[in-house]
């Protein structure tokens, strides 16, 4: 019943972020905590996440801009690395609940047009190092990573895959790290594996979805969706 579950879930979590960019991460993390326990729960989820991600970049492959992918990048690989060494010993609710109010208060401003975030290489480096960072102490940092590739304006298949190569490297990062300090066994990497290979089917799903979407349409889900993600991350217990 636990491998259904978690194969459930992992579907469900590939179809939302492979159709909107994130949200799987917010899906799973409360079912795995739940089921194996914090510490074990982040490095599952990061092994499911990267198989999960690569789907989306193989799937969106020629969509991919590259350009702002590569600064994001440069910052996102060394910071998610100083995350991860940090992972155990980080206050992570507070961390949790300041993404969460970050998200909300990114929507309403552009909502209102009140940010207009600049698209140069510095803006993408400092917020990859963010995103980075973040994501290596808490888990994951899906919202804030997509809120920055989302002010791009990129076409939706783009925006998807292009942030799907970022969540990719700094994944495999965060996996070197926590095998070499939380002695990953094989029992974590099996379900993590396991979840991953039901990812590439809800993966699948979120791509034929999104291929139906106007893109006006599309950018109204993904902010409504930002908003519900960043209220479930300020009111996470």
């Amino acid at each position: 019943m636990t491998i259904l579950l978690f194969a459930l879930g992992g579907f469900i979590a590939a179809a939302v972020s492979g159709a909107v960019g994130f949200g799987g991460a917010l899906l799973l993390l409360p079912v795995l905590t739940h089921s194996v326990g914090a510490t074990v729960a982040v490095p599952v989820l990061t092994i499911a996440q990267l198989i999960g991600n690569l789907s989306r970049v193989y799937f969106g492959y020629k969509e991919i801009s590259w350009r702002p992918v590569g600064f994001f990048i440069m910052g996102a690989i060394p910071m998610s690395c100083l995350g991860a060494f940090s992972f155990v010993t980080v206050p992570k609710e507070l961390i949790t609940k300041a993404i969460g109010l970050a998200v909300i208060g990114f929507v309403i401003l552009q909502h209102f047009k009140k940010i207009d975030i600049p698209n140069n290489a510095r803006v993408m480096v400092i917020g990859g190092g963010i995103v980075g960072l973040l994501s290596g102490l808490v888990g994951s940092a899906g919202p804030l990573g997509a809120m920055l590739f989302f002010s791009l304006n990129l076409p939706p298949l783009s925006y998807i895959a292009s942030e799907a190569v970022t969540a990719v490297m700094m994944h495999v990062t965060k996996i070197i790290i926590y095998q070499r300090y939380l002695d990953i066994g094989p029992a974590v990497i099996a379900i993590g594996f396991g979840i991953g290979i039901s990812m590439i089917a809800g993966t699948w799903a979120g791509r034929k979805v999104i291929e139906r979407l106007p893109k006006s349409v599309f950018k109204k889900v993904v902010s409504l969706l930002l908003v519900l993600a960043g209220l479930q991350l300020l009111f996470a217990r």
